[in-house]
């Protein structure tokens, strides 16, 4: 009974924060003795009218759209058009390091009348399996290393570097899979590093995801046309509507502009200002469209014959590993040149890090988040850990919001086992059907509001809707959801948060200009530089895409997801057995 109680008091105290009521009943002191029995119906009744009248005005509430915050528009630039929150000094030092941290390498100019000849040919460049250090047969624990070579049309190798290339390792047998990390020597050649951490056949797999010379029209998208994917929000006063364009990155114009930077976080938004409305009568945002930013020829470096294509081996691409034995270099040496957050075996992701990885069935997953709360926030990679929790506990119902489909928030509790998950959200950018404005808060406004606890688990991802964005708008971001993070851990130490990476995706060329694999990766790196050292837990969708034999996906398939939860589990249940 205490169990149910806490239950209903745990949902009762999510709802209020949700909707913005609250609905006790007030404390009444009453002398039955002096009562008569009608007197007694009359208080409940009226109790429960009050009540009800405060429900609906909570339902109200809830739908109706709070003014917006102004304030002056003291924001920095390093862009001709494109708004970031102030920083503190300490974080600009701090901005200008991850900056440097992530740089990518210096790529070839495009100009006008550049030739396809003189960019990368992946069927004209060829990878070799290097041999062994010192000599000998490979062995778990042994790390390979492959040699890339990178050619254009005409088959010259390149003298210079910065392709976007991917590698992993697979045994198809088995279903194992791991990452590689690659090496740019910065004249045309690459070394991909592998750990060898299964028994047999290791087939090497290399990837070129853009040519050297995508990656310098990506990097001045991302300095030029910062508006190419533009938002728009509907304005409305009694019959009055009007639609009008918003951005982070709005370009100057002579019409009046809404400021809608938030107060507390001061992440910026901007939309134009209706002919007709207020900036207050603003209600609905949604995705708005996609504007042509490639000059002429610039699409051939994003076709299907050098982007995301294999290229091949010269000579074997496969090694045979035999088992370990005693005296060779393990994962934990300093010896070791790279070491990957895990490996799949069998189809199962094992952890190469502190946490070991469990397996949960429907029972063990009940019995680890009895009791507990958890909250996702982000965009939808994180909503299909909601979706896929949702359908594996029966006793998990979701609670009708009338959220529209693929928005936000939602709810869902499991009253029988004592389990609460919600998810929102993350704020403004996010490329979204139609959604009331009162739904999109940033995360750092939704950590602050949080008690936290040993009960709480945090969850979130923020990566999907930022590669159109110049790298600080990311930076900026993340700085300001750790900010919040710090302030959650030193009031609650035992809360648990959680971050869920990037990951590799498909795309045309539309895609690959707007958040392709190198956009996600650059900020995949700056994700993992701003959260190094925090008492928080990462589970590596990006490595986890890379590693597995399922294709590419924005969402990934169910196999993935199912192992992504069992290591969020893992992470919230490590005595799991």
């Amino acid at each position: 009974m205490e169990d149910q109680n806490l239950s209903c008091q745990t949902f009762s105290k999510e709802k209020e924060r949700l909707m913005g009521y609250s609905c006790r009943q007030p404390s009444l002191t009453i002398n039955t003795g002096r009562l008569s029995k009608y007197m007694l119906i009359f208080v409940a009744l009226t109790t429960s009218v009050l009540c009800f009248v405060l429900w609906w005005m909570g339902t109200f509430e809830f739908q109706r759209i709070p003014d917006p915050a102004f304030v002056p528009q003291v924001l920095t630039s390093r862009h001709n058009f494109c708004a970031f929150r102030p920083l503190s000094p300490e974080e600009a030092v701090e901005e200008e390091f991850i900056l440097h941290s992530i740089a990518w390498p210096e790529t070839p100019p495009v100009t006008l009348n550049f030739s396809l000849q003189n960019t990368t040919d992946p069927s004209c460049s060829k990878f070799t399996i290097l041999p062994k250090v010192g000599g000998g047969q490979w062995s778990i624990g042994d790390q390979l290393e492959v040699s890339i070579i990178i050619k254009d049309y005409n088959c010259h190798p390149k003298t210079s570097g910065g392709d976007a290339l991917l590698a992993h390792l697979r045994n198809e047998a088995l279903d194992a899979g791991v990452s590689g990390q690659m090496v740019d020597h910065l004249n045309g050649s690459y070394t991909a590093v592998f750990p060898l951490v299964w028994e047999g056949r290791a087939d090497v797999q290399v990837t070129l995801i853009h040519p050297s010379e995508a990656i310098t029209v990506l990097r001045r998208l991302n300095k030029e046309s910062l508006d190419r994917v533009f938002f728009r929000s509907v304005f409305r006063s009694g019959s009055v509507t009007e639609t009008s364009m918003c951005n982070v990155c709005l370009r100057p114009t002579n019409m009046p502009v809404c400021n809608y930077t938030d107060i507390r976080t001061g992440e910026p938004w901007f939309c134009l200002k209706p002919k007709n409305l207020s900036c207050n009568a603003r209600i609905i945002h949604s995705m708005g469209g996609y504007l042509p930013a490639l000059k002429p020829l610039e699409d051939k470096l994003f076709s299907k014959v050098n982007m995301k294509v294999p290229i091949l081996a010269s000579g074997s691409s496969n090694i045979t590993v035999l088992p370990y034995t005693k005296g060779q270099v393990t994962m934990n040496s300093t010896k070791v040149k790279f070491r990957p957050s895990g490996f799949y075996y069998k189809g199962v992701w094992k952890s190469l890090g502190v946490t070991q990885v469990y397996q949960f069935d429907t029972q063990s997953i009940i019995q680890c988040l009895s009791g507990k709360v958890v909250h996702f926030y982000g965009d939808s990679t994180i909503r299909q850990w909601f979706e896929y929790l949702n359908k594996a506990l029966p006793d998990l119902k979701e609670f009708n919001l009338h959220t529209p489909e693929k928005s936000c928030p939602y709810v869902s509790l499991d009253y029988k086992n004592n389990i609460l998950l919600t998810y929102h959200c993350h704020g403004l950018p996010i490329r979204i059907r139609p959604i009331p404005i009162s739904q999109l808060r940033y995360i750092a406004n939704e950590l602050d509001n949080i008690q936290g606890g040993s009960n709480t688990v945090i969850a979130f991802t923020v990566w999907a809707h930022f590669g159109n964005f110049p790298m600080e708008t990311y930076v900026r971001r993340l700085l300001s959801i750790r900010s919040a993070v710090l302030r959650l851990l030193a009031r609650a130490p035992d809360t648990l948060v959680v971050i869920r990476t990037g990951n590799l995706k498909s795309y045309d060329v539309n895609g690959a200009i707007n958040n392709g694999d190198w956009y996600a990766l650059q900020r995949d790196r700056a994700l993992r530089e701003v959260f190094k050292g925090m008492n928080v837990s990462l589970v590596d969708a990006w490595e986890m895409t890379l590693a597995h034999r399922l294709q590419h996906n924005l969402h990934p398939a169910p196999p993935i997801i199912k192992n992504m939860i069992n290591v969020l589990l893992s992470y919230i249940c490590p005595k799991h057995r």
